[in-house]
């Protein structure tokens, strides 16, 4: 046999559950490669707006985690879409320039735009960039979020994410962010679909309560906590839904799904 018969595919979260910053956590680059050999569907799943996807394949690979392209899926595969479909040409990019990348099919603009493109600019929020961005927004321009997480783990200790940033313009502007990154529905719906698989026959693995696991459940995945990265006891106490199964790491997810070589 190969996977138990109700999970055929897997969703795999990147930071906190592959790795931290640029170290792997321990076995998780064997589950992987257990998860493959096993006849799984993958499908890597990120709300890292840090880095484009070029450069998130690269990391992965270094790792010992090699990824084709087509099974990366990131917020800016999704966030381009609603554009197109939305009829948003000039886009204010509020992100990383390695991000921006990912959005070539679109106009980068400073003024007169139509929609205001929130990702992760570290340490390069502040207030000019905020009210610049507010100042859009209250012209009408839409506000997408590539996420809103919270927190994540760098090697440093927990650290703000983009979500109390897009909080902050969701407040002032009074607006509600469209948010495509988990726990978006269209987000996992697009990966089922690449799998061709029903949710009832996929997992999601991931080190967070609200993005990972509770989209996961709410899209009617087996959504599987891990106990590294951005973990926290509180907030599995707090979660609601909450996950199927808690591990203590990626390490733990073949035996979970009682996995055994693909010998076909």
């Amino acid at each position: 046999m190969s996977a138990p018969a109700d999970v055929r595919a897997l969703l795999v979260d990147l930071d906190g559950v592959l790795y931290v910053e640029d170290e792997p956590i321990a076995g998780a680059v064997d589950a992987v490669a257990a998860c493959r050999g096993a006849g799984l569907g993958l499908r890597f799943v990120t709300n890292t707006t840090q880095r484009s996807r070029a450069h998130t394949l690269e990391k992965l690979e270094r790792i010992g985690v090699p990824v084709a392209s087509g099974e990366l899926i990131t917020p800016a595969v999704l966030a381009v879409e609603h554009c197109r479909a939305r009829g948003h040409e000039r886009v204010a990019l509020l992100m990383a320039d390695d991000v921006k990348a990912d959005f070539a099919g679109l106009s980068e603009a400073d003024e007169h735009v139509d929609a205001v493109v929130v990702g992760d600019l570290g340490e390069l929020f502040d207030y000019a960039t905020l009210n610049r961005a507010f100042r859009l927004i209250m012209d009408g321009a839409e506000l997408i979020a590539l996420q809103r997480n919270r927190y994540w783990l760098r090697a440093d200790g927990l650290s703000l994410d983009v979500g109390p940033f897009v909080a902050a313009l969701e407040y002032a502007a009074n607006v509600a962010a469209v948010v495509v990154g988990k726990p978006a529905p269209a987000f996992f719906a697009l990966a089922l679909s690449q799998l061709g698989v029903e949710p009832e026959h996929a997992a999601m693995v991931g080190d967070d309560v609200e993005t990972d696991i509770g989209g996961a459940v709410r899209a009617g995945l087996r959504a599987v906590l891990v106990r590294t990265g951005k973990f926290r006891e509180e907030t599995l106490a707090a979660a609601d839904p909450s996950p199927t199964d808690v591990v203590a790491s990626m390490a733990d997810v073949p035996a979970l799904l009682r996995l055994e070589p693909d010998t076909r």
